[in-house]
């Protein structure tokens, strides 16, 4: 990356900041009333997540001089607690950390895996029909055997300097305690009140059959029993003991075929990211299982040649590319990517200066694709495919999955990037009886026809489109970091914030609040409000289907760091109510004094 590029994005970002009024964050976790901005400035480090209790908790443990996987680590314990629509114990995530003491890039992937006793048929009717979503993601055969809480204790074991017992507490107080439920997650126990109403859940968030409205304290007495298990005994507690038989044995009730046995049996795998360049960029990014990193990759390097920013950021132009670009990566991502510890994912074939190119071809400034089959990847790629190479559809019925996403950076130069899911808001809406904790849907991201690359075996991870990443300097030291929730909108929501702050020079804040779209190979377009109207008639003139009404595109958490002023700045997505924590200590010490478990 050319530093004149960054420069002038950091200075505008600068003079902006300015103009804040900063509240210096009170070193107290419990104070979870103060007024929390979504935009915010620090000197020796910053969080940024979806709600404002858990980004002061993670800026609380930074504040006490904990490091960033130690701020994360907690962040993700308290978000089971405050959001638990969109992640928890009961689900999985993608963890990227840079460790500046050994200056890489790591990946805790704790994705969840299919039971055993998984079958590729079983989203199948007796006709050999497709089951209609909504009844797929209620139904047992959904969840995936969790690795969240695998991936918490992974992290620590490797960069944490802080216990489990500690970072897990405050979460358990919150539970125990109760917090006040905010306007999200009262609107979702609403919306979701018949799915939630069928398992546990609804004694939780419909006691005597009313929904927890705003402002009401929600306590979890079943959940702050759990994490106190958790507390004392680790992982064990949750993937073996009476814990796992709970899981299991509700999955069942539900119609699934999951045992303690495959709780017992899980395991995560640890890799390296998927890198690219995007002009004088580098990025880091997630591979597979997940689509994110390769066709956020592939989707850039489609757009470098168009030079995006020359056409206005409202323009017909630019939209019309971005949709036709989504719509090859998306027919590319339905046809090869796949979990790859069971087939092959041509990821250099995706990404192959010539493959690219040819796909470029195809887009037209004057019309719309008539159709967008994905390509030939393994011609650009040594080996050939195992699988049936055709795009799988997206299901109309289907609603994307929300998720959570939150990133740290600590003073001593460690930076967390952090996406964590259960899937469909509330998961398969099937709570644990008696340990309060909602579990996933995650399987429903398997392709529901057998056949292709992404289709149901058993210990397979699902396909993901969850993109964790950063942007990394000349040195390769990270200077911004992106990601979100949405399912698959995730990877169109980072595309379009990197190429905000990249090609139109926009700050953080404006890069975040700026409009976005998502379209795929199948599906209309999405838009958010602020899409200029006479833009989308342009649009549906040219042959582009877009949805009647706006609908939300993701929402982005992200930190820039600025190495020579020694500056963190965040920006909390305002999509959600979350926020941004920068932290100002004292004498700030540039040392990296952190301890080692």
């Amino acid at each position: 990356m050319k530093q004149r590029n960054w420069t002038r994005i950091v200075s505008l970002f600068t003079i902006f900041c300015l103009l804040l009024t900063i509240n210096p964050f009170i070193t107290t976790a419990k104070n979870y009333d103060q007024d929390i901005q979504s935009v915010d400035t620090g000197t020796d480090g910053m969080v940024s997540t979806s709600h404002p209790i858990a980004s002061q908790i993670g800026a609380d443990i930074l504040n006490k001089g904990g490091n960033a996987v130690d701020a994360a680590v907690a962040i993700q314990y308290a978000l089971n607690v405050v959001e638990p629509m969109m992640s928890g114990i009961g689900g999985g995530s993608f963890m990227m950390v840079y460790d500046a003491d050994e200056d890489d890039i790591t990946i805790i992937n704790s994705r969840e895996r299919a039971p055993a006793g998984a079958t590729a048929d079983m989203f199948l009717n007796e006709s050999g029909g497709i089951i209609p979503f909504q009844e797929r993601v209620r139904h047992g055969n959904s969840v995936g055997v969790p690795g969240t809480l695998k991936g918490l204790e992974e992290a620590l074991d490797r960069w944490g300097s802080r216990s489990r017992q500690q970072l897990i507490t405050p979460a358990i107080q919150l539970a125990e305690n109760g917090f006040k439920v905010d306007g999200q997650l009262a609107s979702f126990i609403v919306s979701n009140a018949e799915k939630l109403s069928a398992t546990a859940a609804g004694d939780v968030f419909l006691p005597g059959g009313e929904p927890v409205k705003e402002g009401e304290l929600l306590v979890q007495s079943d959940l702050a029993n759990t994490l106190k298990k958790i507390r004392k005994h680790g992982t064990d507690a949750l993937y073996h003991g009476e814990i796992a038989v709970a899981i299991a044995e509700v999955v069942q009730d539900f119609g699934g075929s999951m045992t303690a046995e495959d709780l017992a049996n899980y395991n995560l795998s640890v890799n390296k990211p998927v890198y690219g360049n995007y002009k004088d960029y580098r990025i880091a990014s997630m591979p597979p299982p997940s689509s994110g990193g390769t066709f956020l990759i592939q989707m850039l390097k489609i757009l470098e040649d168009f030079d995006l920013g020359q056409y206005d950021v409202r323009s017909f132009e630019k939209y019309h590319l971005l949709a036709e670009t989504m719509r090859l990566a998306y027919a590319d991502r339905a046809a090869f990517a796949a979990d790859p510890e069971f087939v092959d994912v041509p990821v250099n074939g995706l990404l192959h200066p010539d493959y690219i190119e040819e796909r470029r071809s195809l887009i037209s400034l004057d019309s719309r694709m008539d159709e967008t089959p994905p390509g030939d990847a393994w011609s650009y790629e040594e080996g050939a495919a195992d699988y049936d190479v055709e795009a799988a559809e997206h299901d109309a019925d289907e609603q994307p999955g929300e998720t959570t996403h939150f990133t740290v950076a600590d003073r001593w130069g460690n930076v967390v990037s952090n996406t964590s899911t259960i899937e469909q808001v509330f998961g398969s809406g099937i709570m644990v009886p008696g340990h309060g904790f909602m579990l996933n849907n995650e399987l429903t991201d398997f392709d529901a026809r057998p056949g292709g690359a992404n289709e149901v075996e058993p210990g397979k991870r699902p396909l993901s489109s969850m993109t964790p990443t950063m942007v990394l300097d000349e040195e390769g030291k990270p200077v911004l970091t992106l990601g979100s929730p949405g399912g698959p909108r995730i990877i169109t929501a980072v595309l379009q914030v990197f190429l905000n702050i990249t090609d139109y020079g926009m700050d953080l804040e404006e890069a975040v609040k700026e409009p976005r779209i998502y379209n795929t190979h199948t599906t209309q377009m999405w838009w958010e409000e602020g899409i200029p109207e006479d833009m989308r008639a342009q649009m549906t003139d040219i042959g582009h289907s877009l949805q009647t009404n706006p609908n939300s595109v993701g929402n982005v958490q992200t930190i820039l760091i600025d190495y020579e002023t020694s500056q963190f700045y965040g920006v909390a997505d305002e999509r959600r109510e979350g926020a941004a924590i920068g932290i100002n200590r004292p004498g700030n010490s540039s040392g990296k004094d952190q301890g080692k478990n």
